[in-house]
């Protein structure tokens, strides 16, 4: 397929019922999107309400705390769909346990999967979007990444780094066309977990995950004269 006829291809990494599937709803409206997270059976799902919808998607299965994994996940997509040309990273584990009460493997794995894998799905794409010229990396961030609790003593630091290796990577890949940017939810996401660990929370509360997607897709798409790096979403109520 010549170039200038290409579907564009959207990488959406950490896709549940919240943000990742609004993320991919969204992107598909204009891009390929390839839904990578842990269970097949809900990427599965997900794949044929959008390919009913008209759009093209790709249920891709991988534990992203394995740098084999995201190898394989990678290879798929660009295999099946092409390059990448977008890649939304919202993969993250929430453990919540002060210094003494958070074990050394939930410390390592929460770093996995928010940092290390965003790390290795980057490598991953950037080699081709340096081809290019051009392309979109944006990781889902959050409080933690710059106001942590004391409750999040693996979050916070998984977090934090993470927004360290976007800006890194925004210094290096700006100036070679390559916007790189980091969101900060900075509020509780209207999902099916936020509703049971937080019974009497108001819609009103939330952050809508349609909304946020708005954002991502704003960001994805700004003139490059005006590249937003770092931008922080949160309900109207919040306190900050």
């Amino acid at each position: 397929m010549a170039e200038s006829n290409r579907r564009k291809v959207c990488a959406v990494v950490g896709v549940g019922p919240g943000l990742g599937a609004a993320l991919a709803r969204k992107f598909a409206k204009e891009y390929a999107v390839a839904l990578v997270a842990r269970g097949a059976d809900k990427l599965a799902s997900l794949a044929k309400e959008i390919e009913t919808g008209g759009g093209k998607a790709l249920a891709v299965a991988a534990d992203v705390a394995k740098p084999e994994d995201i190898a394989a996940a990678f290879e798929k997509i660009q295999r099946e769909l092409g390059d990448v040309d977008a890649l939304l990273y919202n993969a993250a584990m929430r453990p919540f346990g002060k210094l003494m009460d958070t074990k050394p493997s939930t410390f390592e794995n929460t770093w996995r999967v928010t940092t290390f894998g965003a790390f290795l799905a980057a490598q991953a794409v950037v080699p081709s979007m340096l081809k290019r010229g051009g392309g979109v990396i944006i990781f889902t961030g959050a409080t933690a990444g710059v106001k942590p609790f004391a409750t999040s003593a693996a979050f916070g630091p998984a977090k934090f780094a993470m927004r360290g290796l976007g800006q890194v990577m925004a210094r290096d890949l700006g100036p070679k066309g390559i916007h790189v940017a980091w969101i900060n939810v900075d509020g509780a996401i209207d999902m099916p977990f936020i509703r049971q660990l937080r019974p009497a929370i108001q819609e009103e509360d939330m952050l809508k995950p349609s909304a946020i997607a708005e954002t991502f897709w704003h960001v994805a798409h700004q003139d490059r004269s005006a590249w937003t790096q770092d931008v922080d979403v949160r309900p109207f109520k919040e306190k900050f």
